[in-house]
Order: C-alpha cells, then sequence, then structure tokens
C-alpha cells in the first residue's frame, strides 16, 4: 500500500519513537481477539446450546459462522484498507467487531447469536488485515522482522489462551463472557490508535470486487449448510444435494467473476500457481482437522462425560500449546529438511493421533484414552501451518506474495468452517444422545477415523503438490504473515 510522505513523517513512524512499539502492542492485542475468538467459544458450547436451548445444526453455526465470514471477507478487507486507508478500515472493523461482541454476549436465541457471530466476522476481516499494513508501514529493517515475529505468533498463543480462557470464563461469570470480554478492549483500542496513527492520505478512487467476495463467501455458505443438514437428512436428501450443487455453481460463477472484473479479489492466474495451490490445501484441510477435533473433543468431554468448562480448557491447554511448539520445531527445521518432508511427516502424525481418538471409551480415563492421540495430532497440526506460508511465499514472485498470502489465509477461516460442519455431521447420533448412560461413543469415533483418513490422504496429496525445495524459516502459527 502506498502511503503519501507526510504520514511517513508521523511520530509513530519514526524509527526513535517508542509509540510505535505501543501501537504495536494494541494492533496485537486486537489481532489476538479475533483469533481467540476462533477457539474460546468451543469450551463453551454446551453450555451455550443448554442455556439457549441450541440442537447440533445450530450449535455448529455458532462456531462456523465467524470464520466463515472472517475468511470469505479477508481479502476484501485488505482491498478496503488499500482504498480507503489502513486507519480508517481499522476503526471500523473494530467498531463493529467490539459492538458485534456486546450483541453476542446479550443474545437469547440463536438467530441473534449467530448474527453476532456473523458481524464479528465481518469486523474482522477489516481489522486484521488493516492493522497487519499499519505494521509493515511503521516499521522497516530488523524492526519490522521483530514486529511481524511478535504478529506471527499471536496465531499459536491465542489458540492455547483462547480455550483455557473459555473454560475460566464459563465456568465463572457465564458463556456470555467468552463474548463481552472483548467490548473493554476495543473500547480502548478504539480510544487509543486515533492518537497514535495519522490519518490516511485522501486516495484515488479504485475499484472493489464486492461481488467476488460476496460469492466465495455465499458459496462457502451454502457448502456448510449442505454439509452440516446431511447430518439430519442424509447425503442423498433432496435438501443436501440442492445445498451441495448451489455451493458448486457459487464457486463457478465466482470463478467466472474474477476472469472478468478490471481488479480481481484473487486473481486466477495467482490462484492456479502450484505453491499458492499447494498453500491453500495445507491450510485448508490443517484448519479443519484442527477446528473439527476441537469441537468433536470439547462436546466429548461436556456432552458425554459431564466434564465442567473449567476441567475442558485446563485439559486443552496442553493441547494447544503442542500446537505452537510443533510450529515452532518446523520453522526451525523447514529449512534444512524442506516443506515436503514436513508436511508429510505432520500430516502422517496427524493421522496416527486421530487413529488412536477413535478407541475413546467413556469408561477410560481421558489421560489414556484420549490425551495421546490428541496431543499426537495437535503436535502435527502445527508445523502444517507454518509449511503452508513458507513455502508459497518462498515459491510466488515477489509482486504477487501479499495476494498469494491473503488467499492462504483466508482459506485459513474457511478450512476450519468446513472442517467443524464436516465432522458435525458424522458425530451427528451422538451429539444428539441425551446423556453419556446410554452410550453415544460411536459418532465420535467414527468422527474421529474419518479425520484419520483425511490427514492419510492428506499426506499423500501433499507428498505431490508441496513443491521441493528448503525455503527461509518463517516463526509463527502461519496467521497472518
Amino acid at each position: 500500500m502506498t502511503h503519501q510522505p507526510h504520514q511517513q513523517a508521523h511520530p509513530v513512524a519514526n524509527r526513535s519513537d517508542p509509540r510505535r512499539w505501543i501501537t504495536l502492542t494494541l494492533l496485537a492485542f486486537a489481532q489476538f481477539m479475533l483469533i481467540v475468538d476462533i477457539t474460546v467459544v468451543q469450551v463453551a458450547l454446551p453450555s451455550i446450546g443448554d442455556d439457549l436451548g441450541l440442537g447440533r445444526e445450530s450449535l455448529t453455526w455458532v462456531v462456523t459462522t465467524y470464520t466463515l465470514v472472517f475468511g470469505g471477507l479477508m481479502i476484501l478487507g485488505g482491498r478496503l484498507a488499500d482504498v480507503f486507508g489502513a486507519r480508517r478500515t481499522l476503526l471500523t472493523g473494530l467498531g463493529i467487531f467490539t459492538l458485534a461482541s456486546l450483541a453476542a454476549g446479550l443474545a437469547t436465541n440463536a438467530g441473534l447469536l449467530i448474527g453476532g457471530r456473523a458481524a464479528q466476522g465481518i469486523g474482522a476481516a477489516l481489522l486484521s488485515p488493516a492493522a497487519l499494513s499499519i505494521i509493515t508501514t511503521r516499521f522497516h529493517g530488523k524492526d519490522r522482522t521483530r514486529a511481524l515475529g511478535v504478529w506471527a505468533a499471536i496465531g499459536g498463543t491465542g489458540a492455547a489462551i483462547g480455550v483455557l480462557l473459555g473454560g475460566l470464563l464459563t465456568a465463572g461469570p457465564g458463556w456470555q463472557w467468552v463474548f463481552i470480554i472483548n467490548v473493554p478492549i476495543g473500547v480502548l483500542v478504539l480510544a487509543l490508535i486515533p492518537r497514535l496513527v495519522a490519518p490516511d492520505a485522501d486516495r484515488e478512487r479504485q475499484s472493489v470486487d464486492v461481488p467476488g467476495a460476496m460469492l466465495v463467501t455465499a458459496a462457502t455458505a451454502v457448502l456448510i449448510y449442505g454439509l452440516v443438514h446431511a447430518g439430519e437428512a442424509g447425503w442423498t436428501s433432496a435438501g443436501t444435494l440442492a445445498a451441495l450443487a448451489g455451493a458448486a455453481i457459487g464457486y463457478g460463477m465466482f470463478v467466472l467473476v474474477e476472469t472478468r472484473v478490471a481488479v480481481p479479489l484473487m486473481r486466477i492466474q495467482t490462484l492456479i500457481r502450484r505453491p499458492v495451490l499447494s498453500g491453500t490445501f495445507l491450510m485448508l484441510v490443517a484448519t479443519g482437522l484442527l477446528l473439527g477435533l476441537f469441537f468433536l473433543t470439547s462436546l466429548y468431554f461436556q456432552h458425554l462425560l459431564r466434564f465442567s468448562p473449567l476441567k475442558t480448557g485446563l485439559l486443552f491447554l496442553p493441547v494447544a500449546l503442542a500446537i505452537t511448539i510443533g510450529a515452532q520445531v518446523a520453522a526451525h527445521l523447514i529449512s534444512r529438511v524442506g516443506g515436503r518432508v514436513i508436511a508429510v511427516a505432520s500430516f502422517l502424525m496427524v493421522a496416527a493421533g486421530a487413529a488412536l481418538l477413535t478407541q475413546v471409551s467413556p469408561g477410560d480415563s481421558v489421560t489414556t484414552s484420549v490425551l495421546p492421540g490428541f496431543l499426537l495430532a495437535a503436535i502435527g497440526i502445527g508445523p502444517v501451518f507454518v509449511t503452508a506460508t513458507t513455502t508459497t511465499l518462498a515459491n510466488v514472485p515477489t509482486p504477487e506474495a501479499g495476494v498469494a498470502s491473503g488467499v492462504v489465509n483466508t482459506f485459513h477461516e474457511l478450512g476450519g468452517s468446513i472442517g467443524v460442519a464436516v465432522v458435525s455431521t458424522i458425530a451427528a447420533a451422538s451429539l444428539s444422545t441425551p446423556d453419556s448412560a446410554s452410550g453415544g461413543v460411536e459418532g465420535f469415533a467414527d468422527a474421529y477415523l474419518a479425520c484419520a483418513i483425511a490427514a492419510g490422504a492428506a499426506a499423500l496429496v501433499a507428498l505431490v503438490l508441496v513443491p521441493g525445495g528448503k525455503p527461509t524459516a518463517v516463526v509463527g502459527h502461519g496467521h497472518g504473515h
């Protein structure tokens, strides 16, 4: 993004001015909220379902709506930051996210809660790319590398803290606070950012591919509806088939629009590059497996074993930390062994972990029947995130790096939506079981088996699709590079 000279002269842009680091801290807190909101709700799901009377389908949408809208509109948010200015876009997105969080926390039924989650996704899609744009234009040289390292690390720590925070808040003041806690943070950042970041310069009017953004988001929403609906009506029902066909048509229309607009949301020439295809595939599957396993195991602990939200959050913490550890190890190894080796080995590790989870039994201790497989899968998922981002950016031309990164991160969110929808459908029978006395573990085992098969198949695809070579190491979770 190009800024006018007077912006670079702003005190925050001065390398000796410590206010740059205050700005980074505030933006990191804002991004932290966005990432936490992907996992914080997982532990709260059973309590939300009990209080609002939500069934499996509605609970699935509580998770998927946020990631769906966030991912579907993220590239559009980046484009709006280029057109209208990063500061203006950031403040708009943060305002929407803060109000939406309050609305979600005060929701009294499924419609209000899911609507609040959708609005959170809109705010996040504006806020995240605008915040990253501000950081990249206000830090230079080694300072920029350090700032981007902080930004990248937020993904892993956000996932780790999100599950624990969800348990603490749900067990304490109530599930509503997993959303309401965003409000004071949002208000603080909204109050301080205008004092630290200079107003945007006037810009020439440019076109924005709103139809493309709407089509890809709507097509994915219809796809998720079809996947969730299949859990109740079956894969061959008219509603399921119509939804899946509608999604296919929507994606086809999206491709058509992208070949015809002057400034496309996603250039088809970029999308079909092997490194970008590889990165989007890795990110889609890894996030789908991650959030799918989180969704299943949270409900297994609370729905079938009747664990408290706090106990569930504590059990999730080592798993979330394992993801971060796996990512850090991969960041150091990828320049030595290459992304292909790491991707294949990581997916095989996830497959092995998910296969162990198929042996879950309500009569066994979770430390022997759940945590070994869950931890093994989590350690395997972390490196895939690093590989997805690193191999993509190392193998595309520099002028396309921003677009390629945006596409890969878009599939980070969309993958989570699709993964949760799929496992929810497969485990539908067990998720409808009223209590643990009647058993109900079969659906969970089937869903874990599906995760194992998907991870094994992904390892085979990665063996062919992921570019060879040894790219430069990247530290972090992979989100937001």
